[in-house]
């Protein structure tokens, strides 16, 4: 008998994917069903209630100056993180028949919002906030051509580049905004040939200009003790650049030192997480909770983690900073939607720029869900992680400054 997938089956996939771990050691395919289940358990919410047309009033409104800008914050993030995975295609297998019913439900969901008739028809000029997220929404395109883009009709394709395109409204702050215009006009280069070219020099040629040294880029001219590296600005600028260099333009020249700059950034994450999976919460945007560990998820997703970082020891460091995170009592509210907060339900944490879309770039923790099953990175059991391998007396070689 087939059984449908509902919120309440997520919801019990998520239970027994966790009981399955805490029973027995952690190994890569009980780690790949967690992420699976987390990652799915995150998006039921967004992508049901898109689905049924009722995005827009089913969102918790967490910041009532903010509703016009959540449900395209809601859907540009979570796909920019479950894009890799969506990639990999339907298949045969439970995981793959699941995939197939996900890149339906995005497919239809960017359908949707870029439809001018429709309900659910987002907000892609008024206000700045738009340019942000359609910035995600269209990294997420980048990092799923054949799923996301290639599944999309003629008449979504044509949507989606008007969209795009109407952001060109919002002028980007001197800072990691920069890179959201040039997101926008990469993915419009990658699926058309055309683009302003300006945004991305400028993009480009400014972050080259704010490198501040071993991996590290200032947030415009001056530093900032928070995660803006990883949430924007070190895989914006990758994923720009690879389309530079796909395209033989001369900025594709950047696109080796930059991503050895990332590597180092991703290396000094995962030197991040506690022996207990926690890891430092610092400056804004706390509560974008897994997003802080994009570049890293990135850099495992590319196949170029530094030298000295095991795939299966990256994977168990990130899914002890996952189980903390995600577990956390108060993390989603009665109906599954994410609530604010770093660890659980912390609301003073909250900037006043932040709405419960904006939560959704949590999913960008899972990124590494875009290697295949039979990947290194997910077989064998764990290794320790860095912080754990010292706090446990041993003796591993000195770090050192790129």
């Amino acid at each position: 008998m087939k059984i449908p997938f509902t919120p309440l089956l997520a919801a019990t996939l998520w239970m027994v994917a966790s009981s399955a771990q805490s029973a027995s050691p952690e190994d890569g395919p009980q780690s790949r069903a967690y992420c699976v289940a987390a990652l799915t358990k995150i998006a039921d919410p967004v992508l049901n209630s898109l689905a049924e047309n009722k995005l827009k009033t089913d969102i918790p409104k967490l910041n009532p100056k903010r509703e016009q800008f959540a449900p395209l914050e809601a859907l540009g993030r979570l796909l920019s993180g479950m894009a890799p995975w969506l990639e990999l295609g339907p298949g045969t297998d439970a995981e793959g028949k699941l995939r197939a019913r996900y890149i339906d439900l995005a497919v239809k969901g960017i359908g949707k919002a870029v439809d001018p008739g429709s309900p659910e028809f987002m907000n892609f000029t008024k206000g700045n906030q738009p340019l942000v997220d359609t910035a995600f929404l269209a990294q997420a395109l980048l990092r799923s051509p054949k799923q996301l883009w290639g599944n999309l009709g003629e008449r979504e394709r044509s949507n989606v580049i008007a969209a795009l395109q109407s952001s060109r409204v919002t002028k980007p702050l001197m800072s990691n905004w920069l890179l959201f215009s040039a997101t926008v006009e990469a993915a419009l280069w990658q699926f058309t040939g055309e683009c302003n070219m300006a945004p991305i020099e400028l993009a480009v040629g400014k972050h080259m200009e704010w490198y501040l040294g071993d991996g590290t880029y200032g947030d415009g001219p001056k530093w900032h003790w928070d995660y803006y590296n990883s949430y924007v600005i070190q895989p914006m600028l990758l994923d720009v650049l690879k389309v530079c260099e796909t395209k033989k333009h001369p900025l594709g020249k950047h696109y080796s030192t930059v991503l050895k700059r990332a590597k180092r950034y991703a290396d000094v994450q995962e030197k991040m997480i506690s022996p207990e999976g926690t890891f430092p919460v610092i400056g804004r945007s706390s509560c974008y909770r897994l997003g802080a560990f994009q570049t890293l998820a990135a850099i495992a997703l590319m196949h170029e983690l530094p030298k000295g970082l095991e795939p299966t020891a990256v994977r168990a460091g990130l899914m002890a900073v996952s189980r903390r995170v995600l577990e956390a009592p108060g993390t989603f509210d009665a109906a599954g939607w994410l609530r604010p907060g770093a660890c659980g339900y912390q609301p003073s944490i909250v900037e006043n720029y932040i709405s419960t879309g904006s939560l959704y770039i949590t999913s960008c923790g899972f990124l590494a869900l875009g290697l295949p099953a039979d990947d290194s990175f997910w077989t064998g059991p764990d290794l320790p992680w860095t912080q754990k391998r010292i706090w446990s007396g041993e003796d591993i070689p000195a770090d050192h400054a790129m």
